[in-house]
């Protein structure tokens, strides 16, 4: 089964009570958890909660190493044969549209990589800045552009070189890949909260994160002797972090920033939702407990769990 739903909507928080209830274990799908010690920023659960609770597919890679979609989905795969062959319930859990689109339904097969085409992107985001590889990708494919964060850079140059190389946006290539069969027999339940109550909540998750201690979370990944890498120094929380450590930004800008780029992320993710049509939503009111919505996930998908 998977939870999906936007940043901060509860899905850890429902999965783990429905995994306790039924004797599931949880596979992680996001990208960022994936990361050792990118804890604070990423929202991974607790240590306690994880002992008690089996999760998956935190904690692979290091911060310096890169990470791929179909990294992911090997990884991924070989999980679920494992839980699968001890006769635990499955859930799987997070927000990355992409993953998420890649575990139920298969890769996307685009054209092979150019190093060169690669190569003259990359150098016009570092001569002109990112905005302009960003510009020009929503004059030409502005339905991925919706998809694709503006500090996403390798996904941006990845749908510009696509573009490229077929003379055909990435989003009109994708349809084909919207048109395969499932990769596995499952059910959809998502998480969704009214667009000001997700904001109120993104807020109060950001406020936590810096109480929490992040900058110094950061800190410590930037004093390490590999590098941080590309991919993970533009997680969520700590692009900005790493700004104001450089000093180029106040720590109470900083915060905000996190605010506003989390709730441009969580419009993104709605959009990919938006593609789900498998989804069973459920609209989460602000006093709705965690054990109602996982009364609601038992209720709803009968005995699914105890097959």
């Amino acid at each position: 089964m998977f939870i999906i739903g936007c940043t901060g909507s509860g899905k850890g928080s429902v999965a783990r009570e429905l995994a306790g209830r039924i004797g599931g274990e949880i596979i992680s799908i996001d990208s960022m958890k994936v990361y050792r010690r990118m804890d604070i920023g990423t929202g991974k659960p607790a240590p306690e909660l994880r002992r008690a609770i089996p999760h998956h597919l935190l904690d692979v890679v290091e911060p310096s190493e890169e990470f791929s979609v179909a990294r992911y989905v090997e990884l991924a795969d070989q999980a679920i044969a494992d839980i699968h062959q001890r006769g635990k319930a499955i859930l799987i859990v997070g927000g990355t549209p992409l993953y998420i689109k890649a575990l139920s339904e298969g890769l996307f097969e685009g054209p092979g990589a150019d190093p060169a085409v690669r190569a003259r992107l990359m150098e016009t985001a570092q001569t002109q800045g990112r905005e302009v590889l960003y510009a020009r990708l929503q004059s030409v494919d502005p339905k991925t552009a919706d998809r694709i964060h503006i500090n996403d850079l390798r996904r941006i140059v990845r749908a510009l070189e696509v573009y490229e190389l077929t003379g055909q946006p990435i989003s009109a290539l994708q349809t084909q890949w919207d048109e395969k069969p499932g990769r596995f027999d499952s059910v959809f339940f998502g998480l969704r909260h009214a667009k000001e109550d997700q904001s109120r909540r993104i807020n109060e998750r950001v406020r936590r994160m810096i109480d929490a201690g992040l900058v110094d979370e950061v800190a410590a990944l930037l004093a390490e002797i590999k590098p941080i890498g590309e991919t993970a120094r533009r997680a969520l929380g700590y692009a900005e972090i790493i700004e104001h450590l450089k000093g180029r930004c106040t720590l109470a800008d900083a915060t905000e920033m996190i605010k506003i780029n989390t709730r441009r992320f969580a419009k993104s993710q709605r959009t990919w939702f938006r593609r789900f049509s498998e989804v069973e939503w459920t609209d989460v009111a602000p006093d709705t407990t965690t054990g109602d919505l996982v009364d609601e996930i038992m209720g709803r998908k009968g005995s699914w769990w105890s097959a």
